[in-house]
């Protein structure tokens, strides 16, 4: 029981993971050419800040809102970009240098209904694949757990009805066998049935019952 529970903290750790959300995107001038050499951070905690050589970049962010800033040397600030996340999932947000945008443009609410220039590629195929394998792994702990928990019952059983045929003098019929469990019939013969397969004791027919003998 106690794998179990590590186990399902482990998949609580992994599904926190996969809720992250990672913001990439490049930065274009005005004739839509990617600006290489180009200084890019953001305003998380803490600040991330990366030199593009390619005019591409990708962050890693948690939910809130953020200022994505390109500047070029010496620390000339050629674009920004202003988001907030709501949502986990993969975004991309394309920088443009020069480009003199109102502030309700600048401001992007990313969920999983915008339609707007965001590119979202979606998670949720993923994360009910993941949510299957964990409850399919949940599920086939538990069989397992079960299963070992009624072997051990078993074998605790086998051992005292040993122990009880041995103390009426290593030889019972099935009948007073069961006053001493509060089993069911089927229960005492299927543990009768495994000590027989394991020629711990012999069955043997009398009358409308049995009589168990204990092998020597």
């Amino acid at each position: 029981m106690k794998r179990l529970l590590i186990i399902i903290l482990f998949i609580v750790i992994l599904i926190n993971n996969v809720s992250a959300t990672t913001v990439h995107g490049s930065i274009y001038d005005l004739s839509l050419n990617k600006i290489n050499g180009v200084i890019i951070e953001v305003n998380s905690e803490p600040v991330q800040r990366l030199i593009s050589n390619d005019g591409s970049y990708s962050f890693d962010l948690e939910r809130g809102e953020y200022i994505i800033t390109a500047k070029k040397l010496p620390n000339e600030k050629i674009a920004e970009e202003k988001i907030s996340i709501s949502s986990a999932g993969d975004f991309n947000i394309d920088l443009f240098a020069d480009i003199d945008l109102p502030e309700e443009e600048l401001l992007r609410e990313i969920n999983e209904d915008f339609t707007g220039e965001l590119s979202f590629e979606s998670i949720s195929y993923f994360k009910i694949i993941l949510w299957l394998l964990i409850i399919s792994i949940i599920l086939f702990l538990i069989m397992d757990y079960k299963k070992k928990n009624s072997n051990d019952m078993s074998d605790d059983l086998s051992v005292k009805v040993i122990d009880i045929i041995k103390s009426e003098g290593e030889r019972i019929s099935q009948k007073d066998l069961r006053k001493h469990f509060p089993l069911s019939e089927a229960k005492i013969s299927l543990v009768i049935s495994e000590l027989e397969s394991k020629n711990k004791i012999e069955k043997i027919k009398r009358g409308r019952g049995n009589i168990l003998i204990l092998k020597k």
